[in-house]
């Protein structure tokens, strides 16, 4: 099989040492593999009895291979090679990175920003098919997305149900809806695999398969690393993950992720939502911060940081770590080792690595004493959303601003509202670096279109820099369904910076009494109140011209960056 394994120094050692000996005369692997429900508390035990079927996927997921491919070819002779994928958290994520990784074009739609719903519909409609991918089969921004292609295909003169695929749960509205409706095919997954544990299931081989992937080798992959990780030895490089993830004392509950050339694209992205959503609740977890090699927190030394590299075989690299006493990892399967850097350095082909990131963070979840596969915080805040949209017909949800620097509108705590009294941006980024407690973080969250505002992302180094601390990036709505858990659910010491905007472009969304802007500015007001309800400091920054205000962030990045000289 492909190499599968992990470095570890400091800490992230010495608590794979300390907890990896307890999980392995616990059985832990083995029962694990064996789907056993008790290995989380009774009181997880009704839930994860429900949810352990991602640990064996692969006979049904190697059925749905020559299924895919079949219908692959089909789409192929009537000239249809455009994939565009409807779906959010794990229904996206995933597919995303396996497309990546094997260079294959997939469009992910996971937003309801209406610039990006009306770009990717602007690309035409005449060669695409549209999968649509939820588990409950009523996720609003699935279904929003589904119904405005149904009839952009509809007015392209194209018979709709024949360029639409549903990947869904069995007995789900959707599926319902898409068979009465002809939809080209309905494929059904497992229910017993939660959304951020599907990545192995219809919902990342379908799109992945209909783009080109070579889904059965990555499910060879997978297959062969489940043998390793279901194996009680200290030598099981999931146990081993799990611990430095989890069982660093006292907890390093921010994993700074970055990615050293792992020939993975996006993997991390993927693991933010496994790790935050599983872990992030009952006051506790750990978050994922996902970087780029050389940013500012990969060069820190603060106590509730550990570094986590996604790298190559060690074997096809000059360096790996080395003991102290000049020992080292002699064929890459277990823990070593290193200099006094508080990391892990975690290797693999993406099918193992998928397998032992969901492995691990189920795991990581017995160490932490938490159920890993409820998210009850990400529920409020779809609960938030709807009361928005159904109290305030055609609303803006947008409250009044306290203070405004040209295009944009700044809201939130006086210490930031007052630093923006002079006019200057710079000075309120300056004061939202400020509030991020010692062993706090940041959290950037932009209800924009990700693909074409890419520029935004410099924000989270540069906020990095000037805070000392960790920040993350997440774009709005997609985030709800990844870190949005933790943000609520976790350790109290989120920051939170909202950025909205208005825009020229809005979106009907047929049989909805509502636009693509309503339901995405409802999304941002309803995540802010439930932050808020938990005592989280939430600033907000709407930007009522786009181009000018992007233009206005960048040029203060560039301030508060020049005040940090």
């Amino acid at each position: 099989m492909s190499a599968l394994g992990l470095q570890a120094t400091g800490d992230a050692l010495a608590a794979i040492d300390r907890h990896v000996p307890a999980l392995v005369e616990a059985e832990v692997a083995s029962r694990l593999s064996a789907q056993d429900p008790t290995l989380w508390g009774p009181e997880a035990e009704e839930e994860s009895s429900r949810r352990l079927g991602w640990m064996d996927p692969f006979e049904d997921s190697r059925a749905l291979v020559p299924q895919i491919e079949a219908l692959r070819t089909e789409l192929a002779a009537e000239g249809i090679n455009r994939v565009v994928l409807a779906g959010m958290g794990g229904s996206s994520l995933a597919p995303e990175v396996i497309a990546a990784t094997a260079g294959r074009s997939l469009t992910v739609l996971d937003s309801t920003d209406p610039e990006m719903v009306g770009n990717v519909l602007a690309a035409g409609v005449t060669d695409t098919i549209l999968v649509v991918s939820s588990k409950s089969g009523s996720t609003v921004e699935t279904d929003s997305q589904r119904r405005v292609f149904e009839q952009a295909f509809t007015d392209a003169g194209l018979e709709p149900g024949s360029r639409m695929v549903v990947v869904t749960d069995p007995g789900s509205p959707l599926e319902q809806s898409a068979r009465e409706s002809g939809y080209r095919h309905v494929f059904t997954a497992d229910p017993t695999v939660g959304g951020r544990y599907s990545a192995l299931t219809a919902f990342g081989l379908v799109p992945t398969g209909l783009a080109g992937v070579d889904i059965a080798a990555l499910l060879d992959d997978a297959e062969e690393t489940r043998e390793v990780l279901s194996t009680d030895d200290t030598d099981n490089p999931g146990l081993q993950l799990a611990a430095a993830m989890a069982g660093t004392d006292p907890l390093r509950n921010k994993l700074i992720i970055s990615d050293e050339a792992s020939g993975m694209v996006g993997f991390g992205s993927w693991a933010e939502q496994l790790i935050a959503e599983s872990t992030g609740k009952e006051g506790t977890g750990v978050l994922p911060v996902v970087v780029d090699a050389g940013d500012p927190e990969t060069r820190s030394d603060a106590g509730d940081l550990l570094q986590i590299r996604l790298v190559s075989d060690p074997e096809d690299r000059e360096e790996s770590f080395d003991r102290p006493d000049g020992s080292g990892a002699s064929d890459g399967s277990g823990a070593t080792g290193a200099s006094s850097h508080h990391a892990i350095e975690v290797f693999g082909s993406l099918g193992a690595q998928l397998l032992l990131w969901e492995f691990a963070t189920a795991v990581a979840g017995r160490i932490l004493g938490i159920n890993p596969f409820d998210q009850p915080d990400v529920e409020a805040a779809k609960t938030a959303t709807r009361g928005l949209l159904d109290a305030t017909a055609g609303g803006s949800f947008q409250a009044e601003p306290e203070t405004a620097i040209g295009a944009v509108q700044v809201s939130g705590p006086a210490a930031v509202v007052q630093a923006g009294g002079g006019g200057d941006l710079a000075a309120v980024l300056d004061a939202v670096s400020q509030l991020v407690p010692d062993r706090g973080y940041l959290a950037v969250q932009a209800y924009l279109d990700r693909l074409g505002y890419t520029e935004l992302e410099v924000l989270r180094d540069a906020l990095a820099a000037r805070s000392g601390r960790p920040v993350t990036f997440g774009w709005g709505p997609r985030f709800l369904h990844s870190t949005g858990q933790y943000h609520k659910g976790g350790a109290p010491e989120g920051v939170f910076l909202q950025i909205t905007a208005d825009s020229d472009l809005d979106l009907d969304i047929p049989g909805r009494p509502f636009t693509f802007g309503q339901l995405l500015s409802a999304q941002a007001a309803g995540d802010a109140s439930v932050l808020r309800e938990h005592g989280r400091p939430v600033i907000r920054l709407h930007l009522t011209e786009r181009t000018e205000g992007v233009g206005a962030l960048l040029h203060a990045v560039n301030g508060a960056n020049g005040s940090d000289a």
